[in-house]
């Protein structure tokens, strides 16, 4: 479904990503794992159009190069690290801007239930504002956001960062009733064992490359660990 091929981005004069190629089979979640600074940020930028890149991008087996605005409009939604939302907005009025693509507005209503079915702890603080908000609640709100999107495929950026293990089970829980659901997932993480507990595909990133590209249950992760933290260095096996 979505598809990258010899993908080069970065920031003005600083180069991050470097002929990076890999896909995200429909229906399933895949897992983009590696240190900091490895660019995995980076691509999940360059995927929504929000930073400058060459090489292509491929949705539905069509080249794209579009603005942000008319991807998500096409179905792809970024839930960013870091949550992001709007502290002096009430928890709804920040789930109510993930309906704002055209042709998601008419479902508002339904979406937001659904969001509150999936987050039942939202519902309770409806009318609260979300800059009073622990952060598993705030994460919730930007998954919750991205939802009301309706996307096809989401791109989930450090969900566990910075939360407590009981958070990130129920974190984690939402992510696999996502993809049962049908919902395409890329998601990054670096702890490992949570990425493999959840994904069907797993990639390593590391200095802006992909070093490993594997089904998960196929995965070594002794192997996996030597390329993350560089113990290992040579090239790719798929």
């Amino acid at each position: 479904m979505l598809e990258v091929r010899s993908l080069r981005a970065g920031y003005g004069a600083i180069n991050v990503l470097w002929d990076v190629s890999l896909s995200f089979p429909k229906g399933e979640l895949t897992a983009i794992v590696g240190p900091n600074g490895a660019g995995k940020t980076t691509l999940f930028r360059a995927l929504m159009g929000l930073v400058p890149h060459q090489g292509e991008i491929r949705l539905d087996g069509r080249a794209i190069r579009a603005k942000t605005w008319d991807l998500i409009e096409a179905g792809l939604v970024m839930v960013p690290e870091g949550r992001l939302v709007f502290k002096d907005m009430s928890v709804e009025e920040n789930l109510s801007l993930g309906a704002y693509p055209r042709r998601c507005r008419k479902a508002q209503g339904r979406n937001l239930e659904r969001v509150y079915d999936l987050f039942p702890r939202l519902k309770e603080r409806r009318a609260q504002a979300a800059g009073s908000l622990s952060g598993g609640e705030a994460q919730m709100v930007a998954m919750g956001r991205g939802m009301m999107s309706e996307p096809r495929i989401l791109l989930i950026d450090e969900p566990s960062l910075g939360l407590a293990p009981v958070i990130v089970k129920e974190v984690l829980g939402i992510v696999r009733r996502l993809k049962a659901e049908g919902v395409t997932i890329a998601l990054i993480e670096q702890n490992t064992h949570l990425a493999l507990s959840v994904a069907d595909n797993v990639h390593l990133m590391r200095s802006g490359k992909v070093l490993l590209s594997q089904k998960a249950a196929q995965v070594d992760l002794a192997r996996l660990h030597d390329l993350y933290l560089a113990r290992e260095s040579g090239p790719a096996k798929v």
